[in-house]
Formats: C-alpha cells, sequence, structure tokens
C-alpha cells in the first residue's frame, strides 16, 4: 500500500511539472511580443544591441529635436537626461505627443537610431508611465507634475 501512495505522489509531481512546462511553452510560443524589456536611452547606450530584439524604450522628447519629415516620418531624440538616443517613427503621433513630455516607444535599435513601430504618449498632462518615472529619477532629473 505505502509504495502505492508514493507512485501516485510521484506520478501526481510529474503530471504537475509537465503541464507547467507546457503552459509556460505556450505562453512563448503564442505571445513573444508579450516579453519585451524597456530599457532607458541610458541603458541603450551603454550596451550593444542585436539589430532583430524588439524593446520598449522611454523618456522625454528632447527639446528642439522633433523634425516632421516628408509625408508621415518623424524625427526625435528620447532622453533620460544622461543620454539621448535617436528615434525615427511613420506614422500618425498621439494628441499628447510634443517636446519635453514623456514617451514610451516599441521598435528596434539599427544602426544608432531607434526605429520605432508604435509610439505612446501620456494621456494626460499629469501621468508617465512608471518605468519612464523611474528611469528619470535615476538619472535625477524627474520633476513632479504639480511642482
Amino acid at each position: 500500500m505505502k509504495g502505492l501512495k508514493k507512485r501516485r505522489r510521484v506520478q501526481v509531481i510529474l503530471l504537475a511539472a509537465g503541464a507547467m512546462i507546457a503552459s509556460f511553452a505556450a505562453f512563448y510560443i503564442a505571445a513573444p511580443d508579450a516579453l519585451q524589456f524597456f530599457r532607458s536611452p541610458s541603458e541603450v547606450a551603454e550596451m550593444e544591441i542585436d539589430p532583430d530584439e524588439v524593446f520598449r524604450i522611454g523618456g522625454l522628447v528632447e527639446d528642439g529635436t522633433l523634425v516632421r519629415g516628408e509625408g508621415a516620418t518623424i524625427t526625435f531624440s528620447v532622453t533620460d537626461g544622461g543620454a539621448s538616443i535617436p528615434v525615427s517613427y511613420t506614422g500618425v503621433l498621439p494628441d499628447l505627443f510634443g517636446e519635453g513630455e514623456g514617451m514610451i516607444g516599441t521598435g528596434r535599435y539599427v544602426e544608432g537610431v531607434f526605429q520605432a513601430s508604435e509610439i505612446l504618449a501620456r494621456h494626460d498632462e499629469t501621468y508617465m508611465p512608471a518605468e519612464v518615472i523611474d528611469a528619470l529619477k535615476e538619472q535625477g532629473v524627474y520633476q513632479e507634475p504639480n511642482g
């Protein structure tokens, strides 16, 4: 009887481990874009990043760098106070996007330029994403919105 209980316990543990591995594998295969990393401009400037890697960058749009090109192409620089990274984006920008405002972009870092496929701006005049606030605080340039 003891041998049967022990064998059942081992079978249940192996079954649970197998189910957990299968669920993680299914999640990884189904949602690879959900596993994007956030990086500040300082981290991007210090690292060597594979051009095929998709990640998010966030900070403030640097004053005087927003240039609207021909068509829907826009270039600007994003900064966290420690480094500035040039960004290129083709598409329509959010209404609250502007110089000196917080933003997060999703894309790839290719040949020294972050090529964004998506740009997010804060949704009102007081909101800023937590990742951007943390990166700005780390650089010592964060200012409270109402202060």
